[in-house]
């Protein structure tokens, strides 16, 4: 879709990355690390600086302790831990639930460690799961449950009712928690983020998967980490090491800096994004989509039934062709495509410039809207 975007001059809401510049902070430690030679490899599983730093963040911020040496891996982006994640504690035939909708790579992420993924439905507007779904997922074969808050693309921030549901069946079948957190500074009033290694009795069986491109804007960098349980460190390092080597060595330096930016960056971060996040909601509302507002992370989905196509994908297509705005059709995020509710992702981590000219081509589509069903309730109506 950014390709498209790009073909198209339409205004990229597709692929998660901002449109607004990095803190200069970590940006001058980049540019300082270059300048002092810091080119060659870094030591495989990070500095001992940066993964420190890891530690003692987590460890300040959620009580749970890490330590650096046993548990922390920096890896080439967050998507790379939890490649090297599933690789390293999985075996072919096992299984792997899955929340759909999800970030598309967690699927294929399963299939490529030789595991069966099994998916469980977060359903549309609250993004729950039936517990009993969830419970008749579990069984021999299950090895690992990947849990994704703030997720991507739904905004659902998971509860602690809802953790520790999952932990509870986590323990009665030894199953392992992969939790990617990338997100975990992104969430709106209302919602608290809650780490899954933070519910009793999962320190030991979480893999908790981090990293600073949502939070800082450097998504370009591929600088993420995993915090394992001491016994699970060795098998991720040893496949990281023969995936990667390691991540780009300046950036090392730069996420000590980003580890110690002041309490009032991340308290500004998540008001900015949540002003961003209403002028989301109000634009999708006033153009006919039924979008469902997200506690955390920086997209949107919305249903588009009221367009009158047969499929998300075809919106998409024209939407970006013909209105000239990218999204991601939703179905791209479930497991079966064809069985997926008709909506859109809207990536809403750009500039409010961009969210208007958004706002002033989206106008066109109002040529394209049918009736509303009886009782239906678009974004711009809620309270």
């Amino acid at each position: 879709m950014t390709r498209l975007a790009t073909l198209h001059d339409a205004v990229n809401l597709s692929q998660g990355f901002p449109d607004f510049e990095a803190p200069q902070a970590i940006k001058d430690a980049a540019c300082g690390a270059i300048q002092a030679e810091q080119n060659q490899y870094a030591p495989p599983y990070g500095t001992k600086a940066f993964r420190d730093a890891i530690a003692a963040d987590f460890t300040r911020r959620y009580g749970v302790d890490v330590v650096a040496d046993e548990q922390v891996t920096v890896c080439c982006g967050s998507t790379e831990a939890m490649m090297a994640s599933m690789l390293s504690c999985i075996d072919p035939g096992d299984e792997v639930i899955i929340f759909e909708p999800f970030y598309e790579n967690y699927g294929p992420d399963a299939i490529l460690a030789g595991a069966e993924p099994k998916y469980v439905r977060l359903r549309e507007p609250e993004w729950r799961f039936d517990p009993h779904e969830l419970a008749a997922a579990f069984n021999n074969r299950t090895r690992a449950i990947v849990i994704n808050s703030p997720n991507n693309p739904t905004g659902k921030v998971f509860t602690r009712d809802e953790l520790q549901l999952i932990a509870r069946l986590c323990q009665k079948w030894d199953v392992l928690a992969i939790s990617d957190e990338i997100y975990e500074r992104i969430v709106y009033r209302g919602h608290a983020h809650l780490p899954m290694a933070s519910i009793d009795g999962m320190a030991d069986r979480t893999i908790t998967i981090g990293g600073l491109s949502k939070t800082y804007s450097v998504t370009g960098w591929r600088i993420g980490w995993a915090i394992s349980p001491a016994a699970l460190t060795g098998g991720i390092r040893k496949l990281h090491d023969f995936l990667t080597v390691a991540a780009p060595t300046p950036f090392h330096a730069a996420g000590v800096a980003a580890l110690s930016m002041p309490d009032a960056f991340y308290v500004d971060l998540a008001n900015d994004y949540e002003a961003k996040r209403n002028l989301m909601l109000d634009i999708l509302g006033r153009h006919g989509f039924t979008a469902y507002e997200p506690g955390g992370a920086y997209y949107v989905m919305a249903d588009i039934s009221r367009f009158g196509f047969s499929t998300d994908s075809e919106f998409a297509q024209y939407l970006v062709k013909e209105i000239g705005v990218a999204t991601v059709p939703g179905s791209s995020f479930y497991g079966d495509a064809a069985a997926a509710p008709q909506t859109v992702r809207f990536c809403f981590s750009k500039r409010e410039g961009t969210l208007h000219e958004a706002d002033r081509r989206l106008a066109r589509l109002s040529v394209r809207l049918q009736p509303e069903a009886p009782g239906q309730v678009t974004s711009g109506d809620r309270a």
